[in-house]
């Protein structure tokens, strides 16, 4: 980030869901993490799952995808409208693990940060010039990822290097969740113009 600019309320929200995840990591993760038997009595949990983490290679990856995340919208000045997106993508993260009523347990940012990306991705998508290239460049990374990741099998997966199963279906879920909220926002009529920053 630019020495002595104020952070963007991107930045900030990149860096609030950080924290927030430092904050709950001492909390027992049971009552907090996405359980798809208990959404309907504890529909709270489509967002405190994204702060539950399962080891501290988890959380620190995490984290630097938050840092990662803020850095991005800083520079790239990502306003309010992908903000609400990303908002409004968070739960719904959570919400796209219903299609695997196998995945008993999920938590940790990923998915929210994948949402993140995506918002990211199309914001710049629809600029001109490098800022253009530069969200082709962040999509097909991410395409790449997920096709690797081959999120529609099983819903959990084993990778040399990580101490957890890694969910990919959360990541997928996250990305669409994500570009769905942001081409809704870019599309939608009456999206005031001081959202359109």
């Amino acid at each position: 980030m630019a020495r002595g600019l104020p952070l963007n309320a991107w930045a900030a929200a990149a860096l609030l869901q950080g924290l927030a995840a430092l904050l709950v990591w001492p909390l027992p993760r049971e009552l907090l993490d996405w359980q798809p038997t208990l959404f309907a009595a504890q529909p709270w949990r489509a967002f405190s799952a994204a702060w539950v983490h399962w080891s501290p290679l988890h959380l620190g990856a995490n984290l630097a995808g938050c840092v990662v995340l803020a850095l991005l919208g800083q520079r790239a000045g990502l306003g309010r409208r992908a903000v609400l997106a990303w908002l409004l993508a968070w739960p719904l993260t959570q919400l796209a693990l219903l299609a695997w009523p196998s995945l008993r347990h999920y938590g940790g940012l990923s998915g929210v940060l994948h949402a993140g990306v995506a918002i990211a991705a199309i914001e710049l998508l629809a600029r001109q010039g490098r800022e253009r290239l530069i969200g082709v460049l962040i999509s097909a990374g991410l395409l790449i990822k997920l096709t690797m990741e081959a999120p529609l099998g099983p819903p959990l997966r084993q990778l040399p290097g990580w101490d957890i199963a890694i969910a990919p279906a959360a990541h997928l879920g996250g990305t669409l969740a994500g570009a769905l909220c942001a081409l809704l926002l870019r599309a939608w009529p009456w999206t005031r113009p001081s959202l359109r920053a």
